[in-house]
């Protein structure tokens, strides 16, 4: 039987938030804005970058967002370019990915990041190759509207009912909601358990073996 778990990436894969905040400071900065505090910031992340920015600063016209999101890939590039991007995976999850890849899962990932991103991410973490599908803000409308989820259902020829979205965010929640799949909320990225459930989370998991579980006994 076909199974298709997928994953979000920043707050579900690695935690890369530190490198968010400070591209998006920098992106402040460049327009002479003063920052919002890290913990504003570190909720829109899984958004697309236009979205965040929309959302992060409500009264600027769509002119503004797309300077801002510019200014964003800039410093993000320039940081990378300088090997100061980290993005660790979060404990466990290598050994969890390698698990359900060996008992027939089809893994893929659906996330905010550009594909440069994820793809540079999968790679530092040699990991790429476990997944069928890599869905990403470049190619479809920002989370949480359902179009990754869609598009990595076909990939792997699932259909909603053997596929469910893993993630830290309410956004993740809500996606998988609209495509009709399971949804699994984790605890250790940028959401709280309470608006994961809240957003429709069938189950929040508070470590790599409850994350397991959850997947067994949903499908």
């Amino acid at each position: 039987m076909t199974r298709l778990a997928l994953f979000d990436c920043d707050g579900t894969l690695v935690d890369g938030q530190v490198n968010h905040c400070l591209a998006m400071e920098a992106a402040f900065a460049a327009q002479g804005m003063e920052a919002l505090p890290r913990d504003i910031t570190r909720r829109v992340i899984g958004l697309s970058l236009f979205e965040s920015m929309r959302l992060l600063v409500p009264n600027g016209d769509d002119a503004l967002h797309q300077i801002m999101v510019a200014d964003y890939k800039k410093a993000f590039i320039a940081m990378r370019g300088r090997a100061e991007v980290e993005e660790p995976l979060y404990e466990g999850m290598g050994a969890l990915l390698h698990l359900l890849h060996g008992g027939g899962w089809q893994l893929g990932v659906a996330t905010g990041k550009s594909d440069r991103g994820l793809h540079h991410c999968l790679d530092h973490h040699g990991i790429k190759g476990l997944f069928v599908s890599l869905q990403t803000a470049d190619r479809h409308p920002s989370k949480p509207h359902p179009s990754m989820v869609f598009e990595a259902m076909a990939d792997a020829g699932a259909t909603p009912q053997q596929t469910v979205m893993i993630g830290d965010t309410s956004f993740d929640m809500e996606m998988g909601r609209a495509a009709s799949c399971r949804t699994i909320g984790v605890s250790w990225g940028y959401h709280s358990p309470d608006e994961l459930l809240a957003s429709g989370a069938d189950a929040v998991a508070y470590n790599m073996a409850e994350l397991s579980a959850f997947l067994e006994e949903m499908l």
